[in-house]
């Protein structure tokens, strides 16, 4: 069973530069065909300061932390028996390229079902911008198989 002691845990926080060759590259990844996402020219021109971060695209740079591992070792999971559970974003403000955004994570639950066969761990990562200003909150529950 993985220790509940960990809930409210909080990782050390950290920063992300927003680029824009990651921000085109996403955009084209996912299909993405709105020119405000590739073209800095179209972004103004739709009254953006530059080319906007994707939605989904925080995930990506939450992955960009110095141990993306850093959960999943604090709490002695095998990764062979992880599920991605449940994900969504909250946005609060537009991020942009040249933007550098700052991460922190907290342990924000962690319960099981069936008797513990499935252990469920609940993460939710506050995302601000150099200026200080919340821009998302992500909330990422995964599901530890046991048996």
């Amino acid at each position: 069973m993985i220790d509940k002691r960990h809930i409210g845990h909080v990782l050390p926080r950290y920063s992300v530069d927003v680029e824009k060759g990651r921000l085109r590259f996403f955009a084209k990844a996912i299909g993405q065909t709105d020119p405000v996402y590739s073209d800095e020219a179209a972004a103004r021109d739709a009254g953006h300061p530059g080319l906007p971060v994707p939605p989904t695209f925080l995930f990506c740079l939450e992955m960009d932390a110095p141990n993306p591992s850093a959960v999943r070792e604090l709490l002695g999971i095998d990764i062979g028996k992880v599920l991605h559970g449940e994900q969504n974003f909250t946005y609060h403000a537009m991020a942009y390229a040249g933007d550098q955004l700052s991460f922190e994570l907290r342990i924000a639950d962690i319960y099981d079902k069936k008797n513990g066969a499935l252990e469920f761990v609940v993460r939710e990562t506050r995302v601000v911008n150099q200026h200080d200003v919340l821009v998302a909150e992500l909330r990422v529950v995964t599901v530890v198989r046991n048996g």
